[in-house]
């Protein structure tokens, strides 16, 4: 949200539908003419110590009036001791045309953002009707304390004030209420994903009812043993903290990782009570949201995952500036590396590319800054870099590389981007056509450090330009309208004393950049975009994002899964059987493409990282590090552990428990899917037993339990898995 000065002739009209509706009867304007608004605003406008302002979302959509002026040349001055430091208040959010669940609080929040920018401001003072409750309770969740009451010329007001360290320290999102309820969900999905993984058993005790240990709830239990249970129905001690203490030797967890597995567990209730606060869209809403829209309003990671929105690391300010849910434009810092100490890979000029990403003039900002300090731009590269980053690590573990110039801090960018569900990952709102960004980011986040190697990364171009030719090349998926976004670029810096000790760790992975394609001009004009992490998100009232999708598209459940199916899922058995191409095809890996709110078509990403050839087929050798060679049954559970136990479980428990579509449908439909591929390639389909009557239980939390600092070795990931039995093929009858 940003604030522009009110413009009488521009605003007017909005301004007086605005104060004029019953909603805003204490701002004193009811059944005023336009002519006596303005007459009143200009009042302000002519006044050198009081200020009227327009708010706009990022969108420029207009959503609230914020007033402000100095107290000593007000009324107030009467009433109590200004200080210099002090600033005056008011604001009005828009009347609703629809419903915005937590809009006020964010405006309250952008409002004294404002205010507080000023840093001679230390102080901001209200003087809110005694009568306007509702307001009274948004002050107080910013750090407002009423003083007294004042009799002002037109009302009894409540004198408060919020200091810049009381708004600083203010954490509306945590109170009793909405941490019960952040609980109450982790608990419900550890007791359902850890009975999953056969880690506890609750024990039935009839209607549907099931105890384990203090604890009693309702849920369901399905095939796969699949567990929904419902967070409302628990009784018994809603600690999870506690709870998963209770717990530490019978889930696993090494005595010296309790702490911080403990810690990933608190941040994931903050995220959690976070976006219960912040973050209200309905499902209805998302239906028809942008892209990125939908991106901010997820509210769970990762579906399997407990302990899945950690981020050690983050601050408060942190997770408001940097979280993708937080929602806001982010512009990246940018450094200047000498060549001869650092790494770029891409199949092109260097300069056409920094060309292409922030343009002519930017470029040439980045140049006259490296002459001003004496230095040569011909010896230079550019790598964008995470603000926190740079503000946490860059400027002080490698404080020897900026003072010497090998490592120069340049400007912002010009474009303004937004964080991804991958938190270090990051859109251009301002340019869509341009690349995302990956950046390096020191910040534990389930289960790893999220940074970037370097090394690692010099083949990732190449890798992911052979994956999207095999990809493009094969009749198959182009049918299917199966597309990858290819990492074109790769930049890292090698010249520190962490590189050179020749020992891998977190500090060889601080400085590094990907650059990744953007959908956007992919797209037809009838289609948009949504993460297919959206497909198991449910909103604060429980309504689920795809039963909206799949009631307003107009079709059947049943076909619109087969579509989607056919989208997704078709692809990825394709690619096994036929190049023993394998990806970690989870819901935030893959971008779903939308006509008439149905997925007709898939964007694959992350491919650097997350993919995998299991065969001996003759590979360049740069792209010899995805090769995996292993067994049948591990291939296999590429398709049965990645996608049906790890993503396509969860939407079926959404939709059986919403009365779309039964579990036996939904399966039905899958192996449908598996069948009929299977029909139209005969001479590929006996590779895998695809329909075998149980597979191999590889357990996603038991890695996290086991170590939570890193769940798996990724240049060895086969021998990291834990197993736990074997589970029913859903697909196999």
């Amino acid at each position: 949200m940003n604030l522009v000065p009110l413009d009488l002739d521009r605003d007017l009209d909005l301004l007086h539908a605005w104060v004029t509706h019953p909603r805003s009867h204490f701002w004193g304007l009811q059944g005023a003419t336009p002519e006596r608004v303005r007459a009143e605003y200009q009042k302000i406008a002519d006044n050198p110590h009081h200020h009227a302002w327009l708010g706009r979302d990022d969108d420029g959509a207009p959503l609230f009036l914020a007033e402000t002026y100095d107290p000593a040349h007000s009324e107030l001055a009467e009433h109590y001791e200004v200080r210099p430091s002090d600033i005056g208040m008011h604001v009005l959010v828009s009347p609703p045309t629809r419903k915005r669940s937590g809009l006020t609080s964010a405006v309250m929040r952008a409002v004294m953002d404002f205010c507080f920018a000023d840093p001679r401001i230390s102080r901001v003072v209200v003087e809110p009707d005694v009568r306007n409750e509702a307001i009274a309770q948004k002050n107080a969740e910013v750090g407002f304390v009423e003083e007294r009451h004042v009799t002002l010329h037109d009302k009894v007001a409540r004198l408060s004030f919020c200091t810049r360290a009381a708004y600083e320290m203010s954490v509306p999102h945590l109170n009793p209420a909405t941490m019960e309820i952040a609980s109450r969900r982790l608990i419900a999905k550890a007791l359902a994903e850890f009975s999953h993984e056969r880690l506890i058993a609750p024990s039935p005790v009839g209607d549907g009812r099931y105890r384990f240990g203090d604890l009693e709830f309702t849920a369901r239990r399905l095939p796969m043993e699949h567990w929904i249970v419902d967070p409302a129905s628990l009784e018994g001690p809603l600690d999870a903290l506690d709870f998963i203490s209770g717990l530490r030797e019978t889930l696993g967890i090494p005595e010296q990782l309790l702490g911080t597995y403990l810690e990933e567990i608190s941040a994931t209730l903050a995220g959690t009570a976070w976006k219960l606060t912040h973050r209200r869209e309905t499902a209805d809403e998302l239906v028809h949201a942008g892209f990125q829209a939908i991106e901010a309003a997820m509210t769970e990671g990762h579906p399997g995952f407990v302990a899945n929105n950690g981020r050690i690391g983050f601050g408060l300010k942190d997770h408001e500036a940097f979280a993708p849910e937080a929602g806001r434009p982010v512009r990246l810092r940018w450094v200047a590396v000498l060549k001869s100490e650092s790494i770029f890979v891409y199949d092109g000029d260097e300069r056409s590319h920094y060309l292409a990403e922030f343009g002519a003039a930017q470029l040439d900002h980045y140049e006259r800054q490296l002459r001003s300090r004496g230095l040569n731009p011909d010896d230079y590269r550019y790598l964008p870099v995470h603000p926190w980053q740079w503000e946490h690590k860059l400027a002080i573990t490698f404080a020897p590389e900026v003072a010497r110039r090998a490592m120069v801090p340049l400007d912002e960018s010009a474009d303004r981007y937004r964080a991804q569900q991958s938190i270090r990952t990051f859109f251009n709102i301002d340019r869509p056509d341009r690349h995302y960004v990956k950046t390096a980011i020191a910040v534990q986040n389930m289960g790893f450090l999220r940074g970037l190697s370097p090394k690692y990364m010099q083949v990732t171009p190449p890798i992911n330009q052979w994956v999207a030719d095999l990809v493009h090349g094969d009749e198959e998926l182009r049918a299917c309208g199966f597309e990858v976004l290819r990492e074109l670029a790769s930049a890292g810096y090698t010249g520190d004393a962490y590189h050179r000790t020749g020992t891998p760790s977190a500090y060889t992975k601080m400085l590094a950049a990907l650059w990744r394609e953007s959908p956007l001009p992919r797209l037809a004009a009838n289609e948009r975009l949504a993460t297919m992490a959206s497909l198991v998100h449910r909103d604060r009232d429980g309504n689920a994002l795809v039963t909206a999708l799949i009631r307003e598209s107009g079709i059947s459940a049943s076909q619109w899964v087969a579509t989607y199916f056919r989208a997704y899922l078709r692809p990825i058995v394709h690619c096994l059987l036929q190049h023993d191409l394998a990806f970690m095809p989870h819901g935030e890996n893959l971008i779903l493409v939308l006509e008439n709110h149905v997925p007709t078509r898939v964007f694959m990403k992350d491919i650097g990282e997350e993919v995998a050839v299991m065969n001996d087929q003759p590979l360049p050798p740069e792209v010899e590090r995805i090769r995996m060679i292993t067994s049948v049954e591990l291939k296999e559970l590429a398709l049965f552990t990645d996608v049906f136990d790890g993503f396509l479980r969860h939407l079926a428990g959404i939709l059986d428990s919403d009365g779309v579509l039964s579990w036996a449908e939904f399966w039905a439909l899958a192996g449908d899917c598996v069948r009929e591929h299977a029909k139209d390639h005969p001479a590929i389909a006996g590779r895998l037993d695809l329909l075998r009557p149980t597979f191999a239980h590889s357990c996603l939390n038991r890695l996290q339990l086991r170590n939570t600092l890193q769940m798996v070795d990724l240049a060895d990931q086969e021998s990291s898995l834990i197993y736990a039995g074997e589970l029913e093929n859903p697909i196999a009858g």
